[in-house]
């Protein structure tokens, strides 16, 4: 499986944001303070800002591998197909060092691997293992990788595996080779944002088969569905970024991955949207 590694470059930094934040999503819970710096490319559009997060702990030495894809038939039309992993240099489970101030969503079951199926809503896997259901006679692209406790992906050489799969018509799993082109891979935000947590939304992808720069961006459109507050920003490096002013409401984002010239690089996943990502004040969730 190929992975180029793509290198994140150095902003510098100027402003100054504070959040406290407090949510619960899928029985993730945290309440943590942070003083979070501003990069001088942070962009503001009607209201939003995208602010780079703080840095976070390093893992050099972490990976995550593939030990085995199986499946067996479910019913007439499906089949549950089972994936086992291998994580190193990574303690899953474990809360990241930095997380009591990191300033958005920590798990309080530690780090963790994220398995986005499709570009659907990834699954939080603390064990290495995951099962899913899908239709027989279908290709499906999965990609894993490990992440920090606060949701923050880990960008390391290899620390993401992807993995290129169909199921036939008798139910049985198939391994493909994996495409050359550039993908785009959509992580956070996710879910419901409650109180001051809709203050700091963290904001991250996995890019695959690429190096972001001049020839390589990653746009983003982030817009408040419910009061029309939007902006927009142009990723030329590696790095998640917090979205300040989103408010309260239904949001939505969309991102792309484009060549230089602001063209939609060919390729199976190349553009994702997510909506329904819901920010309120207090219960009830919008």
């Amino acid at each position: 499986m190929k992975n180029l590694w793509l290198t994140p470059a150095v902003f510098s930094l100027s402003l100054l944001a504070s959040c406290t934040t407090s949510h619960t999503e899928n029985n993730e819970v945290t309440n943590t303070t942070v003083v979070a710096p501003a990069d001088s490319n942070a962009l503001s559009g009607a209201g939003l800002r995208f602010v780079e997060v703080p840095q976070s702990p390093d893992f050099p030495n972490a990976s995550l591998a593939v030990n085995s894809v199986t499946s067996t038939p479910a019913g007439a039309d499906s089949a549950k197909v089972k994936f086992l992993f291998t994580a190193n240099g990574y303690e899953l489970k474990a809360q990241t060092p930095d997380a009591s101030t990191k300033g958005c969503n920590n798990s309080k079951d530690g780090q963790h691997i994220h398995f986005v199926l499709d570009n659907k809503p990834y699954a939080a896997l603390y064990e290495p293992k995951h099962e899913v259901t899908v239709a027989k006679n279908t290709e499906h692209y999965a990609m894993c990788f490990l992440s920090r406790s606060y949701h923050e992906s880990v960008k390391e050489k290899k620390a993401g595996v992807l993995v290129h799969f169909k199921v036939d018509e008798a139910g049985k799993v198939q391994l493909l080779g994996n495409p050359s082109e550039p993908m785009l891979f959509y992580s956070r935000p996710k879910g419901d944002y409650l109180g001051k947590d809709t203050a700091n939304v963290l904001l991250d992808f996995y890019v695959w088969n690429g190096t972001l720069g001049d020839n390589l961006k990653v746009m983003a459109d982030v817009e408040n569905t419910t009061t029309g507050v939007k902006g927009s920003h142009t990723f030329t490096d590696w790095k998640p970024r917090f979205i300040e002013g989103l408010g309260t409401g239904v949001a939505r984002v969309k991102l792309r991955l484009v060549d230089g010239s602001g063209n939609l690089v060919a390729g199976p996943q190349s553009e994702v949207t997510r909506e329904n990502i819901r920010l309120a004040a207090a219960e009830p969730m919008p």
